[in-house]
C-alpha cells in the first residue's frame, strides 16, 4: 500500500470512529442531561469535518503534474494542514472564551451523571488509541495531515479529561470555578497546538527549511565526487514529504557535455544515497572559477 493509499485508509478510519464518538456522546449527553458531554460531542463531529478535508487532500496529492501545476499537488496537504490548524484553534478560542464568560459570571455547569462519565471514558480510550495509530502513520507516511489529526485528538482528549476532571474537583470541593479554569488552561494549550501546525505549515510555503543541517549533508554528499567543485547557491523547498534540490557546480572548461551530464548523474545519486526523500535535483554547470556577483540568494559552504 502507497503513501497516498495509507492516508485516505486513515482518513476513512478517522470518519468511522469519529463519527461513532459524536453520536455516542452527543446522544448520552441528552440522555445523562450532560451539557459538557454534548459539547465534546460537538467538538467530535468538528473532527468529522476535518477528517473529509484530509480526505480530499489526500486525493487531490495524487495528482501527476500538469502544465498548471508543473511541480505536481503535493503542497495540497500543507494547505490542508493550514485549514486543520484553524479548526483547532476556533475549537480553542471557543473554549477559553466561554471558560472566561462562566469565570466572570460565576455560571455553574451540571455534574453529569454516572452514564455520561462512562461515555466520556470510553470515548477518551478511543482517542488515545486512534490518536496513537494516526500519530504513528503520520510519521510513517512523513504525513502533516495525519499528525495535525493525531494532536487534534490529542487535544480532544485532554479536553474531555478537563471536563471530567473540573467536573469532579467541582463536585467534590463544592467549588464551581474550578471547573471553568481547568477548561481555560485546556484552551490555551489547544491555541499553542494550533499556532505550531499554521507556523510550520508557513514555513514549508515559504519555501523554508526546517532543519537547516540538511545542507550540510547534501554539501558533504556533492563534495564526494571528485570532479565536482565548489558547490553554491545550493536552495531546498519541501513539497509535502519530498525534497526539491537546486544547486549549481564548477567544473573544467575542457570537459565533453557528455562528461558534465555523467559526473551531474553522479551528483544526484551521492545527495540521494545521503538524503531521505527527494523529489528532483536540479544542477546549474558553471567554468571552474567562475564567479557572478548578483548571486545573491541559496546557500553557499562559507555559510554553513
Amino acid at each position: 500500500m502507497n503513501r497516498q493509499q495509507r492516508i485516505i485508509r486513515a482518513s476513512w478510519i478517522g470518519i468511522g470512529i469519529n463519527s461513532i464518538l459524536a453520536i455516542s456522546k452527543i446522544g448520552g449527553g441528552y440522555l445523562f442531561d450532560s451539557l459538557a458531554v454534548i459539547g465534546d460531542g460537538i467538538d467530535s463531529a468538528n473532527d468529522v469535518g476535518t477528517y473529509f478535508i484530509t480526505l480530499i487532500a489526500a486525493r487531490i496529492i495524487v495528482r501527476p503534474p500538469d502544465p498548471k501545476f508543473p511541480y505536481g499537488y503535493n503542497r495540497a496537504e500543507a494547505v490542508a494542514t493550514k485549514l486543520l490548524s484553524f479548526f483547532i484553534f476556533f475549537i480553542g478560542a471557543q473554549l477559553v472564551f466561554s471558560s472566561i464568560i462562566d469565570l466572570w459570571n460565576g455560571t455553574s455547569r451540571h455534574v453529569p451523571a454516572f452514564g455520561a462519565i462512562v461515555v466520556t471514558v470510553i470515548s477518551v480510550l478511543v482517542k488515545l488509541i486512534l490518536s496513537y495509530w494516526q500519530m504513528k502513520e503520520g510519521r510513517s507516511t512523513s504525513s502533516k495531515m495525519l499528525i495535525a489529526n493525531a494532536h487534534n485528538m490529542r487535544s480532544d482528549i485532554i479536553l474531555s479529561l478537563g471536563v471530567l476532571i473540573g467536573v469532579s474537583c467541582s463536585f467534590f470541593f463544592q467549588q464551581d470555578w474550578l471547573d471553568h479554569f481547568i477548561g481555560l488552561l485546556v484552551g490555551v494549550w489547544i491555541l499553542k497546538v494550533a499556532f505550531e501546525l499554521f507556523r510550520e505549515t508557513s514555513f514549508e510555503l515559504m519555501d523554508s527549511v526546517e532543519d537547516i543541517a540538511i545542507y550540510t549533508k547534501i554539501f558533504e554528499a556533492v563534495n564526494s565526487i571528485k570532479e565536482a567543485n565548489n558547490p553554491h547557491r545550493l536552495r531546498v523547498r519541501r513539497l509535502s514529504n519530498l525534497l526539491m534540490i537546486d544547486l549549481d557546480i564548477e567544473l573544467e572548461e575542457s570537459l565533453t557535455m557528455k562528461d558534465a551530464h555523467l559526473i551531474g548523474i553522479d551528483v544526484e545519486n551521492a545527495i540521494k544515497d545521503n538524503v531521505e526523500n527527494v523529489y528532483d535535483i536540479m544542477i546549474h554547470f558553471e567554468p571552474l572559477g567562475n564567479i557572478e556577483e548578483d548571486e545573491t540568494y541559496g546557500v553557499h559552504q562559507r555559510d554553513m
